[in-house]
């Protein structure tokens, strides 16, 4: 009896012609079908983030453009067209908040911030942004900026790697437009 080794029946076995259609298709239909399904789902995450980011841009161009007070009610209504322009169902967690600069300290403070939606962010304090120049860009001496931040999860609906519950988070920045400040009002 003739023994092979490892590499004789490898260099034989790719050589070979004689293949079944069956075996081939057992053989690739699954990597086939994982490809698909992470195709699908990174092109879903690509989807779920730009959704977010629209979402915040708008709600931060919102609040740069007001020229009065931003009430709770005002924070509420602006979710609610976050929430319509994400249009998935998903549960968003909104931050809005007012950073100033003082450039003679070199710090950054919170004049105000208010978290609606999920319970996934809190309202920033001045510990939390008083040295972010990591985070905020350079600003002139008392000058102001919005900071909409979003958080939402992302449920990947194929198990593709990705893990489940994967956060999706947006930070945008403006300044006020119309208004030297935008204050906050809790009538």
């Amino acid at each position: 009896m003739r023994r092979l080794d490892m590499r004789t029946w490898l260099t034989r076995f790719r050589s070979e012609e004689r293949g079944s259609v069956m075996v081939e298709a057992v053989i690739t239909l699954p990597l086939l079908i994982w490809a698909l399904g992470a195709t699908y789902e990174f092109f879903e995450v690509h989807r779920y983030q730009s959704a977010r980011d629209k979402a915040s841009y708008t709600i931060a161009d919102m609040v740069s453009r007001e020229m009065s007070a931003v009430t709770p009610t005002y924070l509420n209504n602006a979710k609610t067209v976050f929430d319509t322009i994400a249009n998935d169902g998903v549960p968003n967690s909104m931050r809005v908040t007012l950073v100033k600069y003082d450039s003679d300290e070199n710090v950054y403070s919170v004049k105000w911030s208010h978290v609606r939606g999920a319970t996934y962010l809190r309202a920033l304090t001045d510990s939390d942004v008083k040295t972010a120049h990591d985070r905020l860009p350079q600003m002139r001496d008392g000058e102001e900026l919005v900071v909409v931040d979003s958080l939402s999860k992302y449920e990947p609906m194929f198990d593709i790697g990705l893990g489940t519950g994967m956060n999706v988070s947006t930070s945008v920045m403006a300044i006020p437009r119309f208004a030297p400040q935008i204050n906050w009002s809790d009538s």
